[in-house]
């Protein structure tokens, strides 16, 4: 992935007070550095724990989160309490915190020394109870709080906490990022419409609008030196079918799309962008609508969507960074047409276009074929399938008072049978917890038919960042029933109507 998540880190500190002496504040603050150090080597954490501090004292809680607050580095804070730290010297630092937090109840030893435990054992390894009284204190607050109990050298414990940070980097991305809108929304079309003001007064990025003419006049001055490295790239990586191949008889198509692939990187890269849109309602200057080129880019980590979808685009590129280091990727997404079969529904997922290579399953084959839409010369693309696994859709929603994370957990499935006259990168799956109950919920929580598409990252991931965002999470799982998940939309429109939440 090119475009690689910016540095960042998170703050481990440690709460203790100075009731049981310096020797015990010593033992605290070398348990402490200890864990880190375990949970950095243990190969699960995306991002390196920093021990920031040992905190027992007000002042020092409300320096620690000043500084975290003005870090750009600074991604959260992982707070641990070894011993009891009483919580209402916390508050001053708490009500100012604006980096997300996890609460890692957990202890230092693994287990009790049954024989040997004494008073001291008991005074140092408080968490306990020294945890309990720092939940309280973010409950009382009204706190948004992520939790994960459990022994720190548990492989499920550094999974969920990996997750966490894969998420609030995520979010520390988001605020700041740019993303670049060619051409407006399809005409008409709803769900890829959306309040940009609203967007960025939560989200922190901010969605820049440009004619494609502005793109064209870079594309055209690509020089031929640099789409003849891509063109070499691509017979290299892909399985380039011979009309493409230097000498075929359309090699000048292909030699196009890698000006048009080399025009889109260098514009968002002079612009700082982290993703961008297309729509095939407006290419005017361009000779056939940007196919490879969004693959492509879309596999260096930028986020895209189609039809001027901002959201999505906006959305993937937050995936992108959550999935960094990961084997699977993520994709921009449509359920384009449905498997109808009683007892073996499935979905399949496409687009005309613009799916991700990093979902694909084995090398990609790279083709060209008319498209049947847009009036521009036959686009160029690369073909694939995608494997099957436990995987999810992800879609962002705009619903007007507030902002609507929407995720449905999917079992994709292996192509049933060859393809042969669809040419296009695909995804087949099952929807959870079946299709009919995962198809009406869909439609019942407004979810739009482009997503971001995974089986890199859980579902856990993107509601800690939904609540990161303070935006609406919705699941449609193995444990969703219909009724419930109505009445659970009523109840959130009437908690985010009544509440300061959302937009």
């Amino acid at each position: 992935m090119k475009l690689l998540p910016k540095a960042q880190e998170f703050w481990f500190i440690t709460g203790s007070q100075h009731l049981y002496g310096p020797e015990t504040l010593r033992q605290v603050s070398h348990h402490s550095q200890q864990i880190i150090e375990g949970l950095n080597n243990g190969g699960r954490l995306p991002v390196n724990l920093v021990f920031k501090a040992l905190l027992t004292t007000p002042d020092a809680i409300r320096e620690l989160v000043r500084e975290a607050n003005n870090n750009p580095q600074c991604a959260g804070l992982v707070a641990w309490m070894h011993t009891f730290s009483p919580a209402k010297m916390w508050i001053g630092g708490l009500t100012h915190l604006q980096k997300p937090m996890l609460h890692l109840h957990t202890q230092f030893n693994r287990d009790l020394p049954w024989d040997t435990i004494d008073m001291d054992f008991m005074n140092l390894n408080q968490a306990a109870h020294g945890d309990r009284e720092f939940g309280f204190m973010n409950a009382r607050l009204r706190r948004p709080q992520a939790v994960v109990a459990g022994h720190w050298e548990n492989a499920e414990t550094q999974t969920r906490l990996a997750g966490w940070m894969r998420a609030a980097t995520a979010w520390q991305e988001w605020k700041g990022a740019r993303f670049a809108r060619f051409g407006d929304n399809m005409r008409q079309v709803a769900v890829t419409e959306g309040d940009k003001v609203a967007a960025e007064a939560r989200f922190g990025f901010t969605v820049d609008g440009y004619g494609v003419g502005d793109l064209v006049e870079v594309v055209n001055q690509v020089a031929d030196a640099e789409v003849d490295r891509i063109c070499a790239e691509y017979e290299e990586l892909y399985n380039v079918v011979p009309a493409l191949r230097k000498g075929g008889d359309r090699h000048a198509s292909l030699r196009t799309e890698a000006r048009v692939e080399a025009g889109i990187r260098q514009f968002l890269q002079s612009g700082n962008y982290s993703g961008f849109t297309t729509t095939f309602e407006d290419l005017h200057g361009l000779d056939q609508l940007p196919g490879l080129a969004p693959q492509r880019l879309m596999a260096e980590g930028y986020g895209f969507a189609a039809e001027g979808d901002w959201k999505t685009a906006a959305l993937l590129r937050a995936m992108k960074v959550m999935a960094h280091g990961l084997p699977e990727g993520v994709s921009f997404m449509e359920d384009y047409t449905y498997h109808m079969e009683p007892g073996n529904e499935m979905v399949l997922g496409s687009h005309m276009l613009e799916i991700c290579p990093s979902i694909a399953k084995g090398k990609p084959s790279l083709e060209i074929h008319p498209l049947g839409i847009g009036g521009k010369s036959d686009p160029v693309r690369l073909v694939f399938e995608s494997p099957a696994g436990r995987g999810l859709n992800a879609s962002l929603v705009d619903m007007g008072n507030r902002f609507r994370l929407l995720v449905n957990a999917v079992d994709a499935v292996e192509t049933p049978a060859p393809l042969p006259n669809l040419p296009v990168a695909s995804a087949v799956w099952k929807p959870l917890p079946d299709f009919r109950t995962g198809l009406e919920a869909w439609i019942l929580a407004g979810g739009a038919h482009h997503t971001g598409y995974t089986r890199a990252i859980d579902p856990t991931v993107l509601e800690h960042f939904a609540e990161m965002a303070g935006i609406e999470y919705l699941l449609i799982g193995e444990d969703t029933r219909l009724a419930e998940f109505r009445d659970k939309t009523r109840w959130n429109d009437l908690y985010y109507t009544l509440s300061s939440r959302g937009h």
